[in-house]
């Protein structure tokens, strides 16, 4: 699936009546999308919202070797099951890996593991923001695509009203994961800088330095990426968006392309 083709769809849902019904005035959706950074909102008491990949590639290229990841929808349905609480389930059923290597090819097909997720805002208000989420992944992956353990971490993102339309979110992140010999856990501390600003009244931009540092006992792992993403707002209820992220170094995959969708009813 080319990066054009990704786009396909958003254009189709942009078009589409049913998901623009609601009136104006109705507070603007928020979601987690499109970057790696998480916001401290909360889908609102009684409601749902799903955010999704319409088409995620990644491409991570080695000497000698290289695997692409594809994901052709990856949905968070969320609802709000409190004034400051939602409950999220992620889980992807259609992914391919391929990778190549000494002029081998070899495809793997199947779903992703389920995650879980609680958000609950500790504090909202019009310069500061700030929430936590722990969360658990739970095994279910096919096989070649999951590691087949049970892992899980919490997250507390935070957001400030900078001045100018500018915003900054950070996210500060410890995960418990499987060790690469499939015998006990380990820590991995992830943290991140978002900065967003609008462009007009419906269209935003959002750049971002990702890290994680991943203490697996065979050797630390620095990751590092680059991001820059855009949000189109079609209505109170509809976002659109496309992104981009690099690897900045050999341990991240080189490039990953995605384009989604998030819709509130």
């Amino acid at each position: 699936m080319s990066f054009r083709s990704m786009l396909l769809p958003l254009a189709l849902l942009a078009i589409l009546p049913a998901f623009t019904a609601h009136a104006d005035e109705a507070a603007p959706i928020c979601t987690d999308r499109p970057t790696k950074a998480n916001a401290p909102c909360t889908v609102p008491e009684g409601t749902w919202q799903l955010e999704a990949d319409v088409g995620n590639a990644t491409h991570d290229a080695h000497p000698g070797s290289s695997t692409d990841t594809l994901y052709f929808v990856n949905p968070y349905l969320k609802y709000g099951i409190g004034a400051h609480t939602d409950i999220e389930v992620n889980w992807a059923p259609a992914v391919r890996v391929t990778t190549k290597e000494g002029g081998e090819r070899h495809t793997t097909r199947g779903s992703g593991d389920i995650y879980v997720r609680v958000k609950t805002a500790l504090y909202s208000g019009d310069v500061f923001s700030a929430s936590v989420i722990p969360f658990v992944k739970a095994p279910t992956a096919s096989h070649d695509i999951g590691n087949d353990r049970w892992e899980g971490g919490v997250a507390v993102p935070i957001s400030a009203a900078v001045g100018g339309g500018f915003s900054v979110t950070i996210g500060p992140e410890l995960d418990a994961l499987a060790d690469a010999d499939g015998h006990g856990r380990h820590l991995a501390v992830t943290n991140l800088v978002n900065v967003a600003h609008p462009l007009t009244s419906r269209l935003s931009v959002a750049v971002e330095y990702w890290r994680q540092d991943n203490h697996d006992p065979s050797g630390h792992v620095k990751q590092e990426s680059a991001d820059i993403a855009f949000t189109f707002l079609a209505s109170p209820d509809l976002q659109l968006d496309v992104g981009a992220n690099m690897g900045v170094n050999n341990a991240t995959p080189d490039h990953q392309f995605y384009a989604g969708v998030s819709y509130r009813w």
